[in-house]
């Protein structure tokens, strides 16, 4: 009764007034004494969200009567849940998950609808003739799935990146919220920008700077990479899709280049595939979801191993070109069945259905270090010049009876902030914290760095970002750490290098903090 008391606070301060705008409905407290005109927002079978001259408000249900054309039905009452955006997300993703939701909650869910522009999905009980709900997943792309939240015309977005500045002012100014705050997006599954060729191209793998230069025509010849003398037909996914923006972010903006007039877009990632596959001699970019009848190129340097597109390299970050998958959320209630829903994608039940579906889960997994051979023998070929032999030493003996889990937490360029995949494992981790899952065991959160500057100096910076992570999870636990769970950071600079430092993607690969268990 909080938003109806609170609603009677605002009335009694201007009583008397009427309504100007045309109402359809009119909702009457229990003992008749306070009244509210207005249109019909939406209403989730619990909170009626009323535009009134007032405002909008949201009144419980519980503690007035509706009257008026706009009245919904109570007894057979159906929730409505909107989403909208990513093709990727909207077409494959989310079915998955709204399939794993009702086999979870015993309920039957049946396809309706036949436009090809919008999926719905009717959920009902066994004994029950109308559906509980009705979730609707308009199948476009990241800009307007945004562009439909601000507007009211969907509850979810679904997003392959963040959200822009600009975009977060126009939902602000239109009563969403602050959508740029962490607790008003979820990252719901992981995928990575993937350079594609033809199973017959005989290039085997690409740096991130000919990728960048290929993009923009100055690569224009196989022969320039060390394959046959053919010209280059590059395949991109159009700009206003997610994976396009984030190709344009992640590979281009940081080589400082734009893409060549030459290179074909497309609106659907299969069709982009399906190009490539098609033509020996073609190169695309694709979400890791998508390759089929493709081979996916490693992305290498002038230091380090390849470092391919795996589930475990996009868990970690340890592959550069992640592309998290969001959910955007307003401030507002959501129907019941909509919010047992997002509780449930970021259970553990979940992230089997995201794995299967052919995406990358969140799920927490170990890896022991007799296992990271390739990680140890770079750090004793290509770690910092200042980098002695007792230091590695120490870095070994203390990994030595630890395990790496596959969670990690990179910084945003230039920043001490975390970027969008940590922001979410810092609170993923302070749940599992939290929930007893590692009630017994010690967990060490170690920091690495960038090669720029004294390896003393780095090893400094590194730990303060060791404790830095370390801070925010704990300060993301709601209630307390169990005592049984002891916590350590750790700093070794500049030890473990995954990637080069002449490059700010490669910068960034080295700057991170991971998480040893034992």
């Amino acid at each position: 009764m909080k938003y109806l008391r609170a609603t009677m606070t605002v009335l009694s301060l201007m009583a008397g007034a009427s309504g100007a705008l045309a109402q359809d409905i009119t909702l009457t407290s229990h003992d008749g004494k306070v009244e509210i005109t207005g249109n019909l927002l939406g209403f989730d079978g619990e909170f009626y969200r009323v535009d009134t001259q007032f405002g909008e408000l949201t009144v419980d249900g519980s503690g007035v009567t509706c009257d008026g054309p706009a009245c919904p039905n109570l007894i057979d009452f159906v929730a409505e849940v909107h989403f909208s955006g990513a093709s990727v997300m909207a077409e494959s993703l989310l079915p998955a998950l709204i399939e794993g939701f009702a086999q979870r909650e015993n309920l039957n869910v049946l396809s309706e609808g036949t436009d090809p522009a919008q999926l719905v999905f009717a959920l009902r009980q066994p004994d029950r003739t109308a559906p509980l709900a009705r979730f609707f997943l308009r199948i476009s792309d990241t800009d307007r799935g945004f562009a439909d939240l601000t507007a009211d015309q969907a509850d979810i977005a679904l997003a392959m990146r963040e959200i822009r500045p600009q975009e977060a002012a126009a939902a602000q100014e239109n009563g969403l919220g602050d959508l740029s705050r962490p607790r008003r997006s979820r990252v719901v599954a992981l995928g990575a920008l993937v350079p594609v060729v033809s199973l017959d191209n005989p290039i085997r793998q690409i740096s991130v700077s000919d990728l960048a230069r290929v993009l923009n025509g100055e690569v224009a010849n196989w022969a320039q990479l060390g394959g046959p003398d053919a010209p280059i037909a590059v395949h991109l996914p159009d700009v206003t899709t997610g994976v396009g923006q984030a190709v344009q972010d992640q590979v281009m903006q940081p080589a400082g280049v734009q893409a060549h007039e030459d290179v074909v877009r497309h609106t659907r990632s299969a069709e982009l595939a399906a190009a490539v596959a098609r033509d020996p001699f073609a190169l695309g970019i694709v979400s890791h979801a998508d390759p089929q009848n493709v081979r996916s190129l490693p992305l290498a340097g002038g230091c380090g191993h390849a470092l391919r597109a795996t589930r475990a390299a996009i868990k970690t970050e340890d592959y550069p070109l992640t592309l998290p998958m969001f959910l955007y959320l307003p401030q507002r209630r959501l129907p019941k069945i909509a919010r047992q829903f997002l509780a449930y994608v970021q259970s553990p039940e979940a992230q089997m259905v995201i794995r299967q579906a052919g995406f990358v889960d969140q799920s927490h997994e170990l890896v022991r270090l007799g296992l990271q051979g390739d990680r140890l023998a770079n750090a004793i070929t290509s770690g910092g010049s200042e980098v002695g032999l007792e230091e590695l030493q120490r870095m070994i003996e203390t990994l030595r009876p630890l395990s790496r889990l596959s969670v990690s937490f990179r910084f945003e360029p230039g920043s001490s902030r975390p970027d969008a995949q940590s922001r979410s494992n810092i609170l993923q981790m302070a749940q599992a914290l939290e929930s007893g899952q590692y009630d017994g065991r010690k967990l060490v959160f170690v920091g690495f760095s960038d090669g720029d500057g004294a390896a003393e100096t780095n090893a400094r910076i590194a730990l303060r970002r060791a404790q830095t992570v370390r801070n925010a999870i704990l300060a993301a636990i709601e209630t307390a750490v169990p005592e049984t769970v002891e916590i350590a950071v750790e700093g070794f600079g500049e030890a473990m290098p995954m990637a080069c430092d002449d490059t700010e993607w490669g910068r960034k690969a080295n700057r991170r903090v991971e998480v040893w268990v034992r």
